[in-house]
């Protein structure tokens, strides 16, 4: 009748069972269970049938949830304080460590371990490192008194040389072309020792790009004690030869009125003024080439010698061009270090 409920009719066998599939949970159902948004539901469900309220529900709901939480945090900010802590401490030296440790498994007693030293100060990170030792200084060849720098004849050889009287009148040769007496007869032992003597270390020059030279006068007092003042003498074989920048002259040696050696005598110049001097500069290098045959300073030639004197007695100097600025390096005598202009001493 109208206007009373008229009840359903009960349902069919396939109604039914699709009712009971609508009570078990889906998959949707499921996931909302495993994160525990349902018991969250549920709480607030449960504090709304109380209190009629759902802002007080949300409130209370929120003060359980950071209760929760807040244990959880300190223990992570303690755990974290004390890494940092121990980030910071310095690390013990093993053998402290080992010291310190009891054996488990033994079964007597040990004497108590010494009590570690404290640790030593750390030092800083970017100390200053100590000085080196340096290498005690190289004397200087500057000469300390008057003695040292004036020349005495020591070595006077030419005295008990042998007369020979076959030799014929050096005026009568043309020594421009003759080599006459070469080899002839050699000279006394008196006189090979003498001009064998080794080169006095102090004697020795060294130029800016290295080399290692005689001075030619070194080479006359040496022919004057062997052979004696006007006992030798250098015959020119030729003109000068003049070029753009460099004048060349042969010389031969002339030893008791016999041919000993000859060679060529080479010299720089740079202007006319100066082609005088750089002609007399030819014979002093012919002699000192001439001298070679005699075996005067012949340690200068010796590749071991050099090596030695260069490790020994010589340093490198970076020196800097006052005008241009350009730097280069430049060979000394180890203490008589003496830079001339234009260049100067770089820093």
């Amino acid at each position: 009748m109208p206007g009373q409920e008229q009840e359903k009719p009960p349902a069919t066998g396939s109604s039914a069972a699709a009712i009971e599939d609508d009570d078990e949970p889906d998959e949707w159902d499921k996931r909302i269970f495993s994160t525990g948004c349902a018991d969250e539901n549920m709480k607030m469900t449960d504090c709304y049938y109380e209190k009629k309220d759902w802002r007080a529900c949300a409130k209370e709901a929120n003060c359980q949830s950071l209760s929760a939480m807040l244990p959880s945090r300190r223990a992570f900010s303690a755990a974290s304080r004390q890494l940092a802590c121990r980030s910071f401490r310095p690390i013990q030296p093993s053998a402290r460590l080992y010291s310190t440790e009891t054996s488990t498994t033994s079964t007597t007693e040990e004497p108590a371990a010494k009590p570690a030293s404290p640790p030593a100060a750390a030092t800083p990170k970017y100390a200053k490192p100590a000085p080196r030792a340096t290498k005690p200084a190289v004397a200087a060849s500057t000469p300390a008194s008057y003695s040292d720098v004036v020349y005495q004849a020591k070595n006077i050889a030419y005295e008990d040389a042998r007369e020979d009287g076959d030799v014929t009148d050096p005026a009568a040769v043309d020594w421009t072309r003759s080599f006459y007496g070469i080899s002839a007869r050699p000279v006394t032992e008196k006189q090979f020792k003498a001009l064998m003597q080794p080169v006095d270390e102090k004697d020795i020059e060294v130029k800016p790009d290295g080399v290692i030279y005689l001075p030619e006068i070194k080479y006359r007092r040496r022919l004057n004690e062997v052979f004696g003042p006007m006992g030798w003498g250098l015959i020119p074989k030729g003109e000068a030869v003049v070029g753009d920048s460099i004048v060349t002259r042969e010389y031969a040696l002339i030893v008791d009125g016999r041919f000993v050696s000859q060679a060529q005598g080479e010299n720089s110049y740079f202007s006319a003024e100066q082609l005088p001097s750089a002609v007399e500069g030819c014979k002093s290098n012919a002699l000192m080439r001439c001298c070679k045959d005699l075996g005067i300073a012949s340690e200068l030639w010796d590749p071991h010698f050099v090596r030695w004197f260069k490790k020994n007695h010589m340093e490198e100097v970076w020196v800097e061009h006052v005008t241009t600025k350009k730097k280069r390096v430049q060979w000394y005598r180890k203490g008589d270090v003496d830079v001339s202009y234009p260049y100067k001493v770089s820093k």
